[in-house]
């Protein structure tokens, strides 16, 4: 076979076992409730003054 070939016939037999649950991703697994909160000391007119200060650089 050269690059990119294929056995078609390898292709059609293939079957997927959907019912193993040992390797099922937990998608709830990681869910967080509750808050966050970020301070970082700057007020906005500072914070957007910094960032004119980078584009400009």
């Amino acid at each position: 076979m050269g690059f990119g070939s294929y056995d078609e016939s390898e292709q059609e037999n293939q079957q997927l076992d959907m019912n193993d649950g040992d390797d099922a991703v937990d998608a709830d697994g990681g869910t967080h409730e509750g808050t966050v909160e970020f301070d970082n000391g700057a007020s906005n007119d500072e914070l957007l003054d910094r960032l004119q200060d980078i584009k400009d650089d």
